[in-house]
């Protein structure tokens, strides 16, 4: 099953409940019910990202990362509870395939962008970004990492025909950007000696895993456990730091998915902290598609 089915069928799933909710308190005269059946389904994942939110918060003040204020909490967790409804709730379900890959007559000799999104994502994650490139005249491809609860050596192939397909109708090496899991999806490929990129940037990515993942038990999201086997397996099949692709590393102290904090950076990577912004919400921060206009070259569109 992809992505998009599977968050299809919960989205419907919860309409169904809602639903259900709403025909029943109405027949018993209680409009109040009814409301409250409604909402709940629509911002009830924000209370599970405040759990979340709460154990950042603890698990972090030992993490070298600068601690986050309480208000910054607070505004990074509304900010990612209305985020991942549009995200998971509607882009990635129904909106997956709406923005194409931009390959046009005239990609030869711009230097391409690879998208790479994370765990339980699709290429919706990426449609402002594939909409923003286009009006800047920037090839883009952003691919789908499947299936989606497979191993992380499964998505190098996948990252590799991305790669590819830019390099073919560019003739440059292309700047990859990978959100979460994405990140080590690329890591694996460069591992595996995939090469002859650009750059990498990669946005809150446990690259040296999450505390979180100790809760979650698919092949994946087993890998991305804190600084566990695998993470350790795929540090010691790198290339030396001072030999790796040129990389940017963003990571935040209040990202609720990847914590501690500090573990979304790299040795001899050019970390950057990013104040007061969340995990799904830091891939549309302005200072990472800053970043990559940057390393492309060029100004950043406003965006759409």
């Amino acid at each position: 099953m992809t992505a998009a089915r599977l968050q299809r069928a919960l989205v419907f799933a919860l309409l169904a409940i809602a639903a259900l909710w709403v025909d029943a308190a109405l027949a018993r005269g209680r409009p109040d019910w009814a409301l409250l059946g409604v909402l709940v389904p629509m911002f009830g994942h924000g209370a599970l990202l405040g759990v979340e939110f709460v154990l950042l918060a603890r698990i972090n003040r030992d993490d070298p990362a600068p601690r986050a204020r309480a208000l910054e909490l607070v505004r990074a967790w509304l900010g990612e509870t209305w985020t991942a409804l549009v995200v998971f709730g509607w882009r990635q379900p129904f909106r997956a395939d709406a923005v194409p890959d931009h390959l046009g007559a005239d990609a030869r000799g711009r230097r391409g962008v690879l998208l790479v999104h994370g765990f339980l994502c699709n290429r919706g994650l990426w449609n402002p970004w594939l909409r923003r490139l286009r009006a800047a005249g920037v090839p883009c491809v952003a691919v789908d990492l499947h299936p989606v609860f497979g191993r992380i050596e499964q998505y190098a192939a996948i990252v590799d025909a991305g790669v590819q397909r830019l390099r073919d109708a560019t003739g440059e090496a292309p700047l990859v950007v990978a959100h979460s899991m994405g990140g080590l999806a690329v890591r694996e490929w460069l591992a595996q000696g995939g090469g002859g990129i650009h750059a990498l940037i990669t946005v809150g990515t446990p690259h040296r895993g999450t505390w979180l993942a100790r809760f979650a038990y698919s092949p994946n999201a087993r890998q991305m456990r804190l600084r566990g086997d695998w993470l350790h397996g795929l540090a010691r099949r790198e290339a030396p730091a001072d030999t790796r692709v040129p990389t940017i590393c963003f990571y935040g102290h209040c990202d609720n998915i990847v914590f501690p904090a500090s573990t979304a950076t790299l040795p001899g990577a050019d970390n950057r902290h990013l104040r007061g912004v969340a995990h799904v919400h830091m891939a549309y921060h302005r200072e990472v598609f800053d970043a990559a206009m940057r390393q492309l070259g060029a100004p950043a569109p406003p965006p759409a």
